[in-house]
C-alpha cells in the first residue's frame, strides 16, 4: 500500500476551513480551537486510513464532527462547574465514628449471654416479633421478651447511654437499646 499523500502543508492549509465550521458548530472560540487541534491530531495519527485521491477537506469535517457530537454527548451528562462552586457544596459524611460506634457495639454484644444475644439480635437486628423469636429459641413469649430487655439494659450500661442524645444514628444500635421501643424513636 503506498504511503498516504496528506502533508503537513495541507493540514496547516484546512485550518481556517476546519476552524470555521467549529465555530459555526459550538459558537466558542476557545472550544472551536479546541476541536480543530483535536481533529488535527486525530488526523496526524489516522493518516493511513484517508484514501488518496478522496476530498481532505471532507475526510477532516467528518473527524471534527465526530469529535464534537461525541464531546457534547458527554459533556450532557457532566455538570459545568468551572468556579468549583458545585463541588464545594458537595460533602460526605465521614464514615470512621459509624465505624468505631460498630466496633464498640460488637465487642458490647459479645459480652452479653448467649441467650441475650441471640434474642437481641432475633428481635432487634432482624425484626421478628417477639413471638416468632419466642418460636425459634422453643421458650415462652415472657422468657423472650425478659431476655430481650435484659439484652437492651446491659447494652446501654456497656456502652455508656444515658439518653437518646447518646446514640449514633446507626440503625442496629437504635434497635438493640431500649428507647427504640419508645414509639416517639425515630429510625432514619
Amino acid at each position: 500500500m503506498p504511503a498516504p499523500s496528506i502533508t503537513a502543508n495541507e493540514l496547516r492549509a484546512a485550518v481556517p476551513s476546519l476552524r470555521a465550521f467549529a465555530m459555526s458548530l459550538c459558537g466558542n472560540r476557545d472550544y472551536a480551537d479546541d476541536l480543530v487541534q483535536d481533529t488535527l491530531m486525530k488526523a496526524w495519527g489516522k493518516m493511513d486510513r484517508f484514501q488518496a485521491g478522496t476530498n481532505l477537506h471532507a475526510w477532516l469535517f467528518t473527524i471534527l464532527r465526530h469529535a464534537f457530537f461525541s464531546d457534547r454527548r458527554k459533556r450532557r451528562r457532566e455538570v459545568e462547574d468551572a468556579d468549583g462552586s458545585y463541588a464545594s457544596r458537595l460533602t460526605t459524611i465521614p464514615d470512621q465514628e459509624a465505624h468505631l460506634d460498630m466496633e464498640d457495639f460488637r465487642k458490647a454484644l459479645m459480652k452479653l449471654s448467649a441467650d441475650q444475644r441471640e434474642a437481641l439480635l432475633l428481635v432487634g437486628a432482624e425484626g421478628l416479633s417477639y413471638e416468632e423469636a419466642a418460636e425459634i429459641c422453643g421458650c415462652v413469649l415472657g422468657t423472650m421478651k425478659s431476655r430481650v430487655n435484659r439484652a437492651r439494659t446491659r447494652l446501654a450500661v456497656l456502652l455508656s447511654v444515658e439518653s437518646e442524645s447518646d446514640l449514633s444514628t446507626d440503625k442496629i444500635i437504635l434497635a438493640a437499646l431500649p428507647m427504640a421501643t419508645e414509639p416517639t424513636l425515630q429510625v432514619g
